[in-house]
């Protein structure tokens, strides 16, 4: 057992007092396919066991929950790092607030991280793509209108292919997360790169309708500067696809390396302390229950809790991990 792991268990055996009153709070992730929508479903089955019900709804556009929480409209949200240093800056998505959406950025806390959706760069077999390079002049699916994933989806498609852009190189096609992969079985991209946990049965019943092709970042630029590169700036981890992981592709029978995004839970800073506290609580003292109780989350490791986060923690969240022991960068302790 890690040390995480033992701290979290001595917790669970030692902790008490500081449950939340029975209440309900909104959450709102991302795709039923992707991390960003399991660990909400599932970390809600948990987090009843504080009194606290959570109200999940999923499909939802990342940026914009993020922009509502931060305004108080609701009370959690899975928030991807890289939207919230936009929201810091009144950049990207949040270009058109400006000043308001910095001043709104300060209102977002964090309880943990983990790791999003992982990168599957999808093609039909007998579509004639079968490197990066055959990207140019295609139609590829670069995520939602308003999402952080487009500027990742464009990152990894430009180091892959050699500097393939959307703005000659390839059409780049943005749409909804929940429109993306029937638009794709309609013909209207030739390349979907999905946002979902390695093994998901949704990419694995595509695969059994009609052969795919999963495009894997070429093995000779892992580990380069511009491997790291991407990485660092798209808040983004290395990930793989294992041999066998979906029945009907193509080129299943070799690793594949990929990536996968970063994301964070997060809430208003004004959650009061213990509701912030057995939130926190509930994730990391149920998690191994939650890897039993969803397998495609079994990708995710306890090893580094701030993985990818970019905002302060909450008080309530601090409080956690320092009566288990675990130390907290000081670029994520919150303010006063």
């Amino acid at each position: 057992m890690n040390h995480f792991k033992t701290l979290i268990a001595a917790a669970a055996m030692t902790l008490a007092g500081g449950t939340a009153h029975a209440q309900s709070l909104s959450l709102e992730g991302g795709g039923a396919a992707s991390l960003t929508g399991i660990v909400p479903q599932t970390y809600a089955q948990f987090a009843s066991g504080e009194g606290i019900n959570l109200q999940v709804v999923l499909g939802q556009t990342l940026t914009r929950s993020a922009l509502k929480l931060a305004a108080g409209r609701i009370d959690m949200a899975v928030v991807p790092p890289p939207a919230f240093g936009a929201m810091t800056r009144g950049a990207g998505p949040y270009a058109d607030q400006g000043e308001a959406a910095i001043e709104l950025s300060a209102n977002v806390r964090a309880l943990f991280g983990f790791p999003g959706g992982t990168f599957h760069p999808i093609t039909w077999a007998d579509s004639g793509i079968e490197s990066w390079e055959d990207l140019a002049g295609m139609r590829v699916y670069i995520g939602p209108p308003a999402g952080a994933a487009s500027g990742q989806m464009q990152g990894l498609v430009e180091l892959a292919s050699g500097g393939l852009t959307a703005d000659g190189g390839y059409e780049g096609i943005r749409a909804p997360w929940s429109a993306a992969q029937q638009a794709f079985q309609d013909g209207q991209y030739d390349v979907y790169i999905a946002s979902a946990a390695v093994g998901s049965q949704v990419l694995n019943e595509l695969s059994l309708q009609r052969e795919i092709r999963i495009l894997g970042i070429p093995d000779d630029l892992i580990g380069t500067d511009a491997h790291a590169g991407l990485l660092e700036r798209g808040a983004l981890t290395p990930a793989m696809i294992p041999a066998g992981t979906y029945s009907g592709m193509a080129n299943g029978d070799s690793d594949l390396q990929a990536v996968a995004t970063s994301m964070m839970m997060a809430v208003h800073m004004d959650m009061d302390d213990d509701t912030a506290y057995a939130l926190t609580r509930a994730y990391w003292e149920n998690f191994e229950a939650m890897l039993n109780a969803n397998a495609l989350m079994r990708s995710i490791s306890p090893d580094d809790p701030f993985g990818g986060m970019n905002a302060p923690l909450h008080p309530g969240a601090v409080r956690y991990y320092q009566e288990i022991g675990i130390e907290i960068p000081e670029t994520l302790m919150p303010a006063g």
